[in-house]
Parts: structure tokens; sequence; C-alpha cells
């Protein structure tokens, strides 16, 4: 069973027994993106990593009412659990997070709204709270307009950046176990082997139902300390920012025509450009949309010049650019802006 307690509103403890520490998963969400990226409109802390985001989103959706969406995702403290669906698998659509949002018991709708009011009080909230029927169906309209306009357009961009680090996790915890996989997580958040301890400076009402094991969730918009849930009857979740979120809304350098792709060829040269973080052959065809064999050769020559490396973390390969490979790069930089 898992437990959930607080220790003077200043941390969460989630207690684990055996039957829970099998049932650690990992999953992503778009519809937790969504709901996150509505705080950090409001939230002046999100300037520094995502300030290229917003500066982009803010004109876009200038004229759209977000007025229902800011009352039920306020700058700080409770979001509804509701909100935030577990994903049953470890990638899911948009559209099956928002059906989960919809077929949630009116009950705990009433509930979860209630506490919010209680919270964070907001004038639309008694009568959401009122007709719950009605509120599922104004949250889900006013959250797929908002995904449609403000975060499909760079969902593409953000979901390779979560696999990444889904991937790293996993092999994490393959060759690791669980004690490395929490101590590289996050700061907040530490394994004392019959717990997981998260420092918040919320409380947690309710325990969650026996046997729901543990959700963990990358999340870009939860930077930088992330959210958890552990209110019953939903499974209990902790998010964490992804690795590499600091590169995230950089521009990539295109190096189609530029003087590394004359030296090495335009594959490779994209390759050392991807190669910010360690990827997987896999992950890297899937980002450049070539073979994995095909890509295999072009990696093993760059291994074999010097401009990439590779290490075996569990039971996958993962490359990563050299220092000769980012000299490259940046030679290549000016050349190209200037040309």
């Amino acid at each position: 069973m898992i437990r959930v307690r607080t220790n003077l509103g200043r941390v969460i403890t989630i207690r684990l027994n055996a039957g829970d520490v099998g049932r650690i998963r990992f999953a992503l969400s778009p519809v937790w993106e969504a709901m996150t990226s509505v705080r950090a409109l409001s939230n002046n802390t999100a300037q520094s990593v995502h300030g290229p985001w917003l500066q982009k989103v803010r004109p876009t959706i200038a004229g759209d009412d977000l007025t229902l969406l800011r009352a039920l995702i306020p700058p700080y403290g409770y979001i509804p659990d509701f909100m935030t669906p577990a994903p049953p698998r470890r990638s899911t659509s948009f559209e099956s997070g928002l059906a989960a949002i919809a077929a949630t018991p009116h009950e705990i709708v009433t509930d979860e709204l209630g506490r919010l009011h209680h919270d964070t009080p907001h004038p639309l909230l008694p009568e959401l709270i009122a007709n719950p029927a009605k509120a599922l169906e104004l949250i889900t309209s006013a959250l797929e307009t908002y995904w449609r306009r403000a975060i499909e357009p760079e969902w593409r961009r953000m979901r390779s950046l979560l696999q990444e680090d889904l991937a790293f996790r996993l092999d994490e915890l393959a060759s690791g176990g669980i004690e490395r996989l929490f101590r590289n997580l996050h700061p907040s958040i530490s394994y004392r082997g019959d717990r997981v301890e998260i420092d918040r400076p919320y409380t947690c009402d309710g325990e969650p139902m026996a046997g729901q094991g543990l959700l963990l969730v990358p999340c870009v918009f939860t930077w930088p300390a992330g959210l958890a849930v552990t209110g019953a009857p939903h499974v209990p979740t902790i998010t964490y920012p992804p690795r590499g979120l600091g590169r995230l809304w950089e521009d990539r350098q295109d190096t189609t025509d530029s003087p590394l792709a004359d030296l090495v060829g335009r594959t490779r040269a994209a390759i050392v450009s991807h190669l910010d973080l360690p990827m997987s052959t896999t992950h890297l065809a899937h980002q450049l949309g070539v073979s994995a064999p095909t890509l295999s050769v072009h990696l093993s020559i760059l291994r074999n010049a010097g401009v990439v490396s590779s290490h075996r973390d569990g039971r996958t390969v993962l490359y990563h650019r050299t220092p000769l490979g980012h000299q490259l790069l940046a030679a290549a930089t000016p050349l190209a802006t200037s040309a």
C-alpha cells in the first residue's frame, strides 16, 4: 500500500511496499503539458526557461478567452487532480487524455473543484461546482481550443525531448535499480527505501487506493519543481522536468547547406547537430527520418573519426558528441551564418 502524509506542509511522503516498487512506471502526457503550460503563462519564473515559447505563443492567444482555464489552474497551489489524468500507456494522445477528463465521475469533479475554490476562490467556480456535467463540457472545450493554438504546434519538439528522457530513465532503472533512478531524477525527490519524499510547500489530502504503484511523468512545463498527485482515487503521480529542458526552445542550427555538411555530408552533419544529449540509434533515426541501419553506418564513420562517441547504458547504446564534434559544429556556425 502507498500512504501519503505531509510534514508541516514541507515534505510529501509516498510510502511504498514491495508490490508498489514493482509497479513504478513512466509515461508522458500531452494533457499534462497543456494544463501546466497555462500556469507558465502567468508565472514569472517560467520566463528564464520558456521565454522563447512565451514570446511566440502570447501574440497567438492574445484574443482568446482563458478566464476559465486560469480559474482552474492558478499560478500557484492546487490544481484539480481530475484535470491531470494518469496516462494508461507510456505514450498517449491528447485526445485520449481529454476523453479521460470528460469521463470523470461527477462527484469527483464537485469535490475537487470545491477544494480548489476553498484554496483559491474564483467567481466562476461555484457555478461549475453546482453543475459538474456542464463543467466537464466547458473544461474540455476550453482545453482543446488552447491545445490546438498554444501547444500542438510545438508538440513534436516537446515529445522528442520527453521521449529521450523516458529512454534515459528506463535505462537508469534497468542498469542501476530504483536507487539510481531516484538519485538522478530531481533534487526535490528522494528515495528512502520504503518511501519517496518530495519537497513541496503544499499539503495533500486523502490516501491513494492500495496497489496502484507509482507513475512518473516528465513534464516540460512543471519546471522547476514538478507536481505530485496523491489524492484518492487517482494513481499516485510525480512529475519532474526532463533532461535537456534548458535547450528545448533553442533554434537548432540548420546544417543542411553548412560547411560542415560540405565536409561530412548532410546526414552526418545533422547527426552531429542533433547530439546535444546522448541518444540511442532508434530515437536519433526517428528524429532524422532515416532508417536505423543507414544511421548505424553514418554513426560508425563518425565514431571512427572521433566526432561522436558511444557508451552502453543497460541494454541501450547511447551516442553523444565528442569535444571534436563540438569544435566542428561551433566552427561551422559563423561560416554558415555569414554565407
